[in-house]
């Protein structure tokens, strides 16, 4: 964890701030600033903040458990501002999020699951590197194509599933 910062779990308070990384982070799609508040309100058990030394989030990771796969982790979106970029701050997010979620959960996830863009291999690094971190394999196919997408042209989505997961 780069020095200064800690990571917590998100609030309420903190969902006009995610959405401005979004915004900012120039490669994730981003969601009404409403969806923001109700991630932090809903999924804050599933999803983490890197705080800065004044307690503002520097960085993102959201996530789901999936319904129908009760031990995988759906990673929906991660961001780091740009001034704490390159710093290994997206990777102590993950590995925070679900080392707290092995600690918490009776059922400890056992697969991780994200989109990813082709050609946005800042994503694919850090998930890959994450899989080599937990002695896991990584599972590639795309999930939704650009046809499945209605409000103009969009890049196929590419689901990789990473387990089994050793936390």
């Amino acid at each position: 964890m780069p020095e200064g910062l800690r990571i917590d779990r998100p609030e309420v308070a903190d969902g006009a701030v995610l959405w401005h990384l979004a915004k900012n982070s120039g490669t994730l799609d981003l969601n009404s600033s409403y969806s923001y508040l109700l991630w932090c309100r809903d999924f804050a058990r599933t999803s983490a903040v890197a705080r800065g030394a004044q307690g503002t989030p520097v960085g993102f990771v959201t996530g789901y458990v999936r319904p129908e796969r009760p031990r995988t982790l759906f990673i929906w979106q991660v961001a780091v501002d740009e001034a704490h970029r390159g710093r290994g701050l997206a990777a102590a997010l993950l590995d925070g999020l679900t080392a707290r979620l092995a600690e918490e959960s009776v059922q400890a996830p056992t697969a991780l699951e994200t989109t990813i863009t082709p050609g946005n291999t800042a994503s694919e690094r850090l998930f890959a590197s994450y899989a080599r971190r937990r002695g896991a394999t990584v599972e590639r196919e795309v999930l939704f194509g650009t046809a499945h997408f209605p409000d103009g042209p969009h890049e196929p989505e590419v689901l990789h599933r990473i387990g089994p997961l050793s936390l």
